[in-house]
C-alpha cells in the first residue's frame, strides 16, 4: 500500500492567546487525552498592515519572538493539566487561514475558535473560522459549544 503522507492521531488547532483560543486548546487536549492523539498547537503572525501597506517596525520589534511567547505563555496556561498528551508547537508567518490549512494538510481533526483577537464583536465564527472551515481537507470544527469553542459542541466523546 502506498505511503499517502497521512499521519493518525493529529488534532490541529489554532492558538491566538485568547480566551476563546485557550478553551479552544483545552477541547483539543481533552480529545486528545480520549483518543491518543498528538495535538499541533498553531500560532500565525504577520507584519500588521495599515491601510494596505505593511507598517513600520521599530528596529528592535521582534514579532516572530512574541508570536513564540504568546503560544509558550498560553501552552504553560492551558496544558499543565495534560502532562501525558503529546503537543507540538508550530508558529509560522502568514495569514491564519493559510498557515492553518498548510499545517492541518494531513491532519486528522482541525479545530478553531469562534472568534479571539482581531475578530468582530457578536461574529458566531471569527473572520478565520469562516475562511478556512469550508476548504479543510480532514474534519474541522468551529462554533460556541459548552465545554469550549468548537464542533461538535460540548465536551469530547469518548473513543468507540
Amino acid at each position: 500500500m502506498p505511503d499517502t503522507g497521512h499521519t493518525a492521531g493529529r488534532i490541529v488547532v489554532g492558538v491566538d492567546g485568547s480566551m476563546s483560543s485557550e478553551r479552544t486548546l483545552g477541547w483539543a487536549l481533552e480529545q486528545a487525552r480520549l483518543t491518543g492523539a498528538t495535538v499541533v498547537a498553531v500560532h500565525a503572525w504577520d507584519v500588521p498592515v495599515g491601510y494596505g501597506v505593511p507598517m513600520r517596525l521599530a528596529a528592535d520589534e521582534d514579532l516572530a519572538g512574541a508570536a513564540e511567547r504568546l503560544l509558550e505563555e498560553t501552552l504553560a496556561k492551558v496544558a499543565v493539566g495534560y502532562p501525558d498528551v503529546h503537543l507540538e508547537r508550530r508558529v509560522r508567518r502568514g495569514h491564519p487561514a493559510t498557515v492553518l490549512l498548510d499545517v492541518a494538510g494531513n491532519a486528522d481533526l482541525l479545530v478553531v475558535g469562534s472568534h479571539g483577537y482581531g475578530g468582530f464583536v457578536g461574529a458566531p465564527l471569527g473572520s478565520g473560522s469562516q475562511d478556512r472551515i469550508p476548504h479543510a481537507p480532514r474534519p474541522g470544527g468551529g462554533g460556541r459549544g459548552a465545554g469550549g469553542l468548537v464542533a461538535p459542541s460540548g465536551p469530547p466523546a469518548p473513543p468507540a
